[in-house]
């Protein structure tokens, strides 16, 4: 569930000795000297996963005519060649983009502009003005830029048409802008609007050796409650980690603020929830294949869902969707089974305590199902490896709370401190 914040914005142990399949690569890669297993090509180096617009959002839905959109992307890992992945995915009519530029961005926090030089048009099947049909993703072609490991990059896209917003990620933790007129290729806009989302973009990918690590899950994945501009996101630190320990890892996060294993949003008709449900996107199950399986170079996946499953049911969904643990631990095996077909390493995360939330999901009933499927994931022995974030997260004078020290107030979110515990409880020697 969306925190306020998060709406207002919008007006291990088992796999220590883990030996990874690696069948499905033998022809495209190789083993470098150091033992790691490298395949050269693409890696998802940042991702935003998409999601639709509520029928009755908290404020007019957006419209774009004649302006540029100029989002700020991290990425997670470098390389000499960028792709750019643009979505039509929700939308019921093609969209036309009139350009679609990529830069270096220069500064930090909430700027926008660009550096010198970096500039570079990018183009879909060598066209600069494309139009994607209802329902579609488009990917662009390779463009020359070289991008430094955690640096970040302006991606602008010109919406030369009246086009109302019905793809983006709501909740992005990060100050993006719309500008007048087609300055996509300007170092610096003038925003006539700042907004929290990412629109109609979901994804980049470098070209470098590596591979890439996709975090499936929901608001605590996502980035709440962490400053806007500041990527403190726990899958970001993560990337940090990585980076510091010589690991060619990309990391895409895929986690939506709200989001489920099981169910797909389902307001009460005539509920608060129907202003913001639909941005909680399809559920964990559903949505797998486009969000985890299609980003380039994806090896690993790592999850964290369930606490909305539990937690939703008589506050933002019907108490006809109540899950049981047995339910809960059916659907993570589904995710294992398929990303073991797609010859992916699952990685488990234990669900944070989060006793005393002051969103309501917290009843001992629900804190029985979260102890029996973290009991699953750290010892069933079916995920190839475990985080434990609940262990990491827990106060140690109740480890039903979530740790003071980690809390950012709703006693359910981590705050930087708690993301920053959370990226440090991974084992790297998952990802080697």
């Amino acid at each position: 569930m969306p925190t306020r914040r998060e709406l207002l914005a919008i007006t291990s142990g088992a796999a220590a000795g883990l030996a990874i399949p690696t069948a499905a690569y033998a022809d495209a890669g190789h083993q470098a000297d150091d033992g790691e297993w490298t395949v050269p090509g693409w890696i998802a180096t940042w991702a935003a996963a998409p999601t639709t617009i509520p029928p009755n959002p908290p404020a007019a839905p957006t419209v774009l005519a004649n302006q540029t959109v100029r989002h700020v992307v991290h990425c997670s890992a470098g390389g000499d060649e960028i792709r750019i992945r643009v979505t039509n995915e929700f939308g019921n009519g093609p969209l036309r983009l009139g350009a679609v530029r990529v830069a270096l961005r220069s500064g930090t926090g909430a700027s926008t502009a660009t550096v010198p030089g970096s500039d570079r048009r990018v183009t879909f099947g060598n066209r600069a003005e494309v139009t994607l049909p209802a329902g579609a993703p488009l990917v662009s072609d390779p463009v020359r830029l070289r991008v430094p490991d955690g640096g970040d990059l302006a991606i602008s896209l010109y919406l030369p048409a009246r086009t109302p917003v019905t793809t983006l990620a709501a909740f992005a933790f990060q100050d993006n802008v719309i500008a007048d007129g087609d300055v996509t290729a300007a170092r610096q806009v003038t925003p006539v609007a700042t907004i929290g989302q990412y629109l109609f973009l979901s994804g980049v990918s470098v070209r470098d050796r590596g591979l890439s690590i996709v975090t499936l899950g929901d608001s605590i994945t996502n980035g709440a409650n962490t400053p806007n501009n500041l990527n403190h996101r726990w899958p970001d630190l993560f990337a940090a980690r990585l980076r510091a320990a010589g690991l060619r890892r990309g990391v895409a996060n895929v986690g939506i603020s709200g989001n489920r294993l099981l169910h797909d949003p389902n307001p009460a008709p005539g509920s608060d929830a129907e202003s913001f449900a639909a941005y909680f996107g399809h559920s964990g199950l559903r949505r797998f294949d486009r969000d985890v399986v299609a980003q380039p170079g994806a090896r690993y996946v790592v999850v964290l869902l369930g606490v909305n499953d539990l937690g939703h049911p008589g506050t933002v969904a019907p108490l006809s969707e109540v899950v049981s643990a047995d339910d809960l631990i059916g659907g993570h095996r589904q995710l294992i089974a398929r990303a073991h077909a797609a010859g992916m390493v699952a990685v488990g995360g234990t669900i944070l305590p989060f006793k005393g939330d002051t969103l309501g999901f917290y009843t001992e009933a629900n804190e029985r199902k979260r102890e029996v499927l973290n009991r699953w994931i750290r010892s069933g022995g079916e995920y190839d490896g475990v985080v434990d974030f609940d262990r990491a997260m827990g106060d140690p004078a109740d480890p039903l709370r979530l740790n003071p020290a980690y809390d950012s107030g709703d006693h359910l979110h981590p705050n930087d401190a708690g993301m920053a515990a959370m990226a440090a409880a991974v084992p790297l020697r998952l990802f080697t």
